[in-house]
């Protein structure tokens, strides 16, 4: 059985690679147990931060990964995060459960809302996702902008702005880069503090990628208005991470790096991965 999580490639098979779910920085990485795949790596998921790439490349194992499977998902969790925060959904929803009922008034304005409309979205890597993110946010009325993080700079239909610059800019800030030497601690204390007080920033990229500590502190110490991660540094979320405790809950949207997963993003997820070994196995791979 092969075991290629990062810094784990080793074994007396080199020809031969599990694949199966992705196993992510932070969790129990013990080896891909699902059925063996003679020369490739099929990994159920787009990321491969997880796979130590530069030793597969030795051992002259192929390194396959899923794109696209679950672009909309992602983006629907992105637009849906950042509307949530400015509407302060949050809020609102428990208010109406525990406090609503009785009252002698029709309306209740605890907390100050913002419509999306009209407000200025920076993308921090556009790929696939921070593509269609980008088209989605434009449709609803936001001005786009973004930066990349892999130092590459082509030719878009929205303009390219360095990070800081993005950061000052931007009302809404979204996170859809991966993880690597150069996206790694990529907003930290010094990043966020640059952003508006009014802003939000949301990651639905990586764990890692998000300075954890510094954003709970800028939450709390109101230099944020709110933050959605999808993904976190350790997954799942190690007991005394200071997002858990932060002062206003309501400011804070968290899921469990779950946003790739409606039923109808697994089952495109499914053909990718077969096709993956399909294409292993055509004559030209022989």
């Amino acid at each position: 059985m092969r075991n290629l999580t990062r810094g784990s490639c080793g074994g007396n098979n080199p020809d031969s690679l599990v694949f199966g779910q992705a196993v992510y920085p932070g969790n129990p990485a013990g080896p891909f147990d699902d059925e063996m795949v003679d020369g490739a790596a099929c990994v159920a998921a787009t990321g491969m931060n997880h796979i130590d790439l530069e030793a597969a490349a030795e051992l002259g194992i192929a390194v396959k990964n899923a794109v696209g499977y679950s672009t909309h998902a992602v983006t629907e969790t992105t637009i849906g995060a950042a509307i949530g925060l400015l509407r302060q959904t949050v809020y609102y929803d428990r208010y109406v459960k525990t406090a609503y009922a009785g009252s002698p008034l029709q309306y209740h304005f605890g907390r100050t809302t913002h419509q999306l409309y009209g407000s200025k979205w920076g993308i921090v890597g556009l790929g696939n996702i921070g593509r269609s993110v980008a088209r989605v946010a434009e449709a609803l009325g936001c001005r786009i902008a973004y930066t990349s993080t892999s130092g590459v700079v082509r030719e878009e239909p929205y303009p390219e702005k360095p990070l800081d610059e993005l950061l000052r800019w931007a009302d809404v800030v979204s996170v859809h880069a991966p993880l690597n030497d150069r996206t790694r601690n990529l907003i930290g204390a010094r990043e966020l503090a640059l952003m508006k007080p009014s802003a939000i920033l949301i990651n639905v990229a990586r764990g890692g990628i998000v300075d954890e500590a510094a954003l709970a502190a800028a939450l709390d110490a109101g230099r944020l208005a709110g933050a959605g991660l999808d993904v976190f540094t350790h997954e799942p979320l190690e007991a005394g991470n200071p997002l858990l405790s932060v002062r206003e809950p309501d400011r804070l949207l968290l899921s469990p790096h779950n946003a790739w997963s409606p039923v109808e993003a697994i089952e495109i997820l499914v053909e990718c991965i077969a096709r993956n070994i399909r294409d292993f196995y055509t004559p030209q791979n022989q």
